[in-house]
């Protein structure tokens, strides 16, 4: 393999890693529907640390508009409360001492606009990591000697193309999901 299809193909996997940690994110912003994944990037402050949420409990969707932790331990319940009611998904957990609860209120419409603009804000975050895997992949096959100019082009021109269907997926990815907010 030549070292440009070996630039080629770390640049795809840079963009690729870039779309799918998007993609992560905008499944865990609220539509409406409870997912599990909802609350995948809330932190609780357990055992001295900062832990993921679903590293110290089991979240499940029992109904459509409810979330339930089950805590691994008890002791957490306050934590766990506590990391979900400071989180931005302006939710609003109850427990009975042994499982926390979060119903999911109807979206307002100010709600739902507000959340169009994290969703926004997270695509371009991704767009930019795309970019920047462009901008690497390309500066690299620069310095790669011992090749034509021709290939040298045809590599950035391959590069380019990644790049602008990275952009596209997630231009994409972002309609499909302010058509999921908006909807009543």
């Amino acid at each position: 393999m030549s070292a440009l299809s070996e630039v080629t193909k770390e640049a795809k996997t840079s963009m690729k890693k870039g779309v799918e940690n998007t993609k992560r994110e905008l499944a865990t912003i609220r539509s409406g529907q409870a997912t599990p994944s909802l609350l995948d990037t809330i932190r609780v402050d357990a055992y001295g640390q900062s832990m993921p949420l679903n590293q110290v409990g089991s979240v499940a969707a029992p109904e459509p508009r409810l979330l339930t932790v089950q805590p691994w331990d008890k002791g957490l319940i306050d934590a766990i409360e506590k990391g979900i009611q400071s989180s931005e998904l302006g939710l609003n957990p109850s427990n009975d001492c042994t499982i926390i609860r979060i119903p999911l209120p109807q979206l307002t419409e100010e709600r739902r606009k507000e959340l169009v603009k994290v969703v926004r804000k997270l695509a371009e975050e991704g767009k930019i990591a795309v970019r920047h895997g462009r901008t690497e992949a390309i500066s690299r096959a620069k310095q790669v000697e011992h090749v034509s100019q021709d290939d040298e082009r045809h590599t950035e021109k391959e590069i380019q193309k990644l790049h602008d269907d990275a952009v596209e997926l997630l231009d994409n990815l972002v309609k499909a999901k302010v058509v999921e907010i908006m909807e009543v």
